[in-house]
């Protein structure tokens, strides 16, 4: 089975998660293709797909909604899971769902919603960024938890192969 893991990622902590779903599913056995929101092209070659954004003013990325919007129509017949991947610190804040998911989930027909914890590396930022991180007392550092990535990518091949609900 074809999988497309496709997401919006300004600063490459997205594409990350989105390659460690990719190699979850590979060993699992499915052909997992990763590609940018912003270059995914025409995705109706794939049986399945995980669609994910970076989340920051708690929206998803341009590209990844766009994504959605365009190829409604495909998605909503297709196994199709969601991730968001934003919150930082310690606690991790925002602790609320993304505020474009529901109407995203409701355009796709998605299977689930996932957030993953990001990573902040001011190095990468912009000056206008830098301002606001500075502003909101943002701390610099990498919450992500691959281990919880790898373990979403294998409930998602369970569903797939029919191991699982999903």
């Amino acid at each position: 089975m074809r999988v497309l893991v496709v997401a919006a990622s300004k600063h490459g902590s997205t594409a990350e998660i989105a390659t460690a779903l990719g190699e979850a599913l590979a060993r699992r056995g499915l052909s997992a293709t990763v590609a940018d929101a912003a270059d995914a092209g025409d995705i109706e070659e794939y049986e399945a797909v995980v669609l994910g954004s970076a989340v920051y003013a708690g929206r998803w990325q341009k590209a990844a909604r766009e994504l959605a919007e365009r190829h409604g129509d495909f998605l909503v017949k297709h196994p199709l899971w969601l991730f968001s991947s934003g919150p930082v610190g310690d606690p991790l804040k925002p602790e609320e769902d993304p505020v474009d998911v529901a109407q995203i989930m409701a355009i796709v027909g998605a299977r689930e919603h996932r957030v993953f914890a990001g990573r902040v590396d001011k190095s990468r930022l912009n000056l206008a960024e830098k301002a606001i991180v500075k502003a909101l007392k943002v701390p610099e550092g990498d919450w992500r938890d691959f281990g919880a990535v790898a373990a979403w990518g294998n409930e998602i091949a369970d569903a797939l192969l029919g191991g699982g609900a999903g």
